[in-house]
């Protein structure tokens, strides 16, 4: 069985804990070491405990406190090549048996971890399958559209974190100046409320039950509405959330910040 909890989500930071009790694994690191602690410490677990750290890609909302983790508890970092020179000195100095490079297929014990491409603006960005027994969750943030790959790699996951970043309308209307408010709606940028509710829409056909929509914008976005967006859209579909389908809002944080 794999377990999960995502300890904050959002522009301020992203860290997904990921466990099937035997192995525990963290994606991304975008924050202090001492909140992670501090929310490893609530769950029972440890930084020692862990058997690497995944990152996507290079933004400092992933990677923040990625290098302070990996020197203070010895942990493994693994990244692509292309996100590594990405980095670069960005983290800090890495222990270079801790600079691990990403594979297509990596084996943690009895749980496997597979990477796949994702559309964003950053080096070589990517997201996570976990598949144990007859198992699977995925995690695939940072989206600018949804390619073949991407739907292919979702597909079959009992659980899933998408990204549900932004109301169009929101993004359109607010502060943003245009250059970033086109960066966001580009292929490269992020996924919108209604596009990330069509592809749940999708996965629940083919047999997904539990979607969590990660990655709200804190400008662009409120959770009442990234809920009800994509909620309307699976009844539009013909499902119904709470009829065999779960849906929830990750928090931003999900311990209070001081």
């Amino acid at each position: 069985m794999i377990k999960f909890q995502s300890f904050l989500s959002g522009s301020s930071g992203n860290a997904t804990f990921v466990t099937d009790d035997s192995v525990s694994l963290l994606v991304d690191c975008g924050t202090n070491g001492k909140y992670i602690t501090e929310c490893m410490r609530r769950i029972g677990a440890s930084p020692e405990s862990l058997s690497g750290i995944l990152i996507t890609h290079e933004h400092r909302d992933h990677i923040a406190g990625a290098g302070v983790l990996s020197r203070k508890y010895n942990v493994p970092i693994y990244a692509t090549e292309k996100t590594w020179a990405a980095i670069g000195d960005s983290i800090g100095s890495v222990r270079e048996e801790n600079r691990c490079i990403t594979e297509q297929e990596m084996d943690f014990g009895e749980l496997c971890v597979r990477s796949f491409s994702i559309p964003h603006d950053a080096g070589d960005p990517v997201g996570y399958s976990f598949l144990t027994d007859n198992h699977k969750f995925t995690i695939a943030t940072d989206l600018g559209h949804i390619t073949k790959e991407v739907e292919e790699n979702l597909s079959g996951s009992d659980a899933v974190i998408i990204e549900a970043n932004h109301d169009v309308d929101m993004l359109n209307h607010g502060k943003y100046p245009f250059y970033l408010k086109k960066r966001i709606l580009g292929n490269l940028g992020h996924l919108s409320n209604k596009n990330c509710g069509a592809l749940c829409a999708r996965l629940a056909k083919s047999g997904t039950c539990s979607f969590w929509l990660g990655h709200l914008s804190a400008e662009n976005n409120l959770p009442s509405l990234a809920y009800e967006t994509v909620s309307n859209v699976l009844h539009n579909e013909g499902l119904t959330v709470g009829n065999g389908i779960s849906l929830n809002v990750l928090p931003k944080y999900w311990i209070s910040q001081e």
